[in-house]
């Protein structure tokens, strides 16, 4: 391994361990409360060595966002490639996709949802806001594919196939943090995946053809 590859791994684990810290806190302290001194504090660094990665805290929140994405784009990629499901049955094995995503990463997830509805966006470099539309505009148009199968076979109502799909990833995202809202309040109340069931089911049967 020459010099040049080391120095590309360490940078890479030292980003991979500001990261994992950064999560940690937001989960503890959330995204308000929580400043790149506690950050460096629980990575072990110096403050100073964490701007060599990341331009402020909005960036470290969003690097999590990215990688949720990036899972999140296999998942429903993994559902349109099905053989042998229509439409509908992959609009069920969506929801199970989806549910894995939460599931796999329930609090970046969460932050994923806060994140896209708050003024954080505004203070991200242009790389990381276009890295974060060009996943999240993925995800949506794999989505709206499985949508517009039905539409074309007949079997869902003939709307935009992204309007449709915006619309059951503003369903998804509300539950989530409808729900969330409702734990912090009591913990022994979680009706998420049921609350998502029925969501899905109402949305399902609304876009199908009579």
């Amino acid at each position: 391994m020459g010099i040049q590859e080391r120095k590309e791994r360490e940078k890479e684990r030292r980003k991979q361990q500001i990261i994992v810290a950064a999560k940690r806190v937001f989960s503890e302290k959330g995204f308000s409360k929580s400043t790149m001194e506690d950050i460096a504090s629980e990575a072990e660094l110096s403050p100073g060595t964490l701007y060599l990665y990341f331009k402020n805290k909005e960036e470290l929140y969003a690097s999590l966002s990215l990688r949720i994405l990036q899972y999140m784009n296999i998942r429903v990629q993994h559902v349109n490639d099905e053989i042998g499901l229509d439409p509908i049955q992959k609009m069920g094995a969506l929801q199970e996709a989806l549910l894995d995503v939460y599931d796999f990463d329930s609090t970046t997830i969460i932050n994923l949802f806060h994140l896209q509805s708050s003024e954080t966006l505004k203070n991200l470099s242009p790389d990381f806001l276009n890295e974060i539309n060009e996943l999240s505009r993925k995800s949506i148009g794999g989505i709206a594919n499985i949508i517009n199968e039905g539409v074309e076979k007949g079997l869902f109502i003939d709307e935009h196939p992204h309007a449709l799909a915006d619309t059951l990833w503003s369903l998804f995202s509300g539950v989530i943090l409808w729900e969330a809202s409702k734990s912090i309040l009591n913990e022994q109340k979680n009706y998420l995946k049921k609350t998502l069931d029925i969501a899905f089911r109402i949305f399902v049967n609304g876009i199908k053809k009579n």
